[in-house]
């Protein structure tokens, strides 16, 4: 039981936060001294094909009609039989919505330990070890996995992406029992409009929060994205005052994202919040209260009204982009 096998869903690819789950399960593999599994659940495309076999040791295709589109317990039953089959020491598991629903199940299933939202991962007198942020970001813990295997849903770019290894994997197809019957059958899927990367694997965020006051302010924050590149964000006041679309809020009860540039407009700095953003490498905060608990998690920060900083930087911004 060396081995690590990492779960992935062919709907999203092979994108930013599986390249993280492989890598992370690239290097616990070297650490147990064993092999590096990819179970690929639906039906993916050659090019996802090709590049998770070109970073694991062996990849394992479950693609069959009943498993084209997610459903919990589907996926569930496809995981753990392909997991009881190679015994893992490691299951590895995105971020996404899917994996966090599927990770403490699967756990409970193989006979092992969860852990969730881990940001590092180590192997310690045989066991793996979890270290994660606690009490909104202020703390870290590390966390002993006691019972095998592990079972661990990443956080997105908190790990490199695993290195090709110059050949291609041993590939295989599984055909899984699946239920019988299922407790919930899915009637109607709706896709939420808009083509924008998710939160997650984004390089630079923008985000306001409820020092905004509206709607309107986030127009203006929009133009500082664009110019950066940049995604947008928002606190859980901007989003439950319908400001934004939910899908922007960023916190306990939000996404975790960890971009290389956050920058925090109107955004008080309330634990919940700095418990999904806390990971950024720069944060850059404008807020008018020199005391708000933002200023103590940013490199840079500015003591003023957001609607006399917000229009100069977006000149300055523009001016550096000619």
């Amino acid at each position: 039981m060396k081995d690590v096998i990492i779960g992935l869903f062919a709907s999203a690819g092979y994108d930013r936060a599986a390249q993280g789950v492989a890598g992370a399960g690239r290097k616990l593999a070297a650490e147990l001294g064993g092999k590096l599994h990819a179970v690929l659940l639906g039906v993916a495309d050659e090019a996802t094909k090709s590049a998770v076999a070109s970073v694991v040791d062996v990849l394992t295709i479950a693609d069959q009609a009943a498993l084209q589109e997610y459903q919990t317990e589907n996926y569930l039953s496809a995981l753990a039989e392909i997991c009881k089959a190679k015994q893992p020491a490691a299951v590895l598991l995105s971020n996404d919505t899917y994996s966090q629903e599927l990770a403490p199940r699967l756990a409970h299933r193989l006979g092992g330990s969860a852990g969730a939202d881990g940001l590092a991962l180590s192997v310690v007198d045989g066991k793996v070890r979890v270290t994660r942020s606690v009490y909104g970001g202020k703390a870290m813990a590390s966390i002993e996995l006691k019972k095998s295997p592990a079972v661990v849903w990443l956080r997105s770019r908190a790990f490199d992406t695993a290195p090709a290894r110059g050949t291609q994997a041993e590939i295989s197809q599984a055909t899984v029992e699946l239920p019988a019957q299922l407790s919930a059958t899915i009637t109607e899927r709706k896709v939420e409009a808009g083509d924008e990367a998710r939160l997650e694997d984004a390089k630079i965020i923008v985000s306001g929060g409820r020092g905004l006051g509206g709607s309107e302010p986030f127009i203006e924050l929009r133009k500082i994205a664009d110019i950066l590149g940049a995604q947008m964000g928002a606190s859980r006041a901007a989003c439950d005052s319908g400001w934004v679309p939910p899908s922007w809020q960023i916190g306990q009860t939000g996404k975790k994202v960890a971009p290389g540039l956050y920058i925090a407009v109107a955004i008080h700095g309330a634990s919940q919040h700095l418990a999904g953003m806390s990971d950024s490498k720069c944060v850059a905060a404008i807020n008018i209260d020199k005391d708000a608990p933002i200023f103590k998690h940013c490199r840079f920060g500015i003591v003023e009204d957001y609607r006399k900083v917000v229009p100069l930087l977006i000149e300055r911004l523009k001016e550096l982009k000619k």
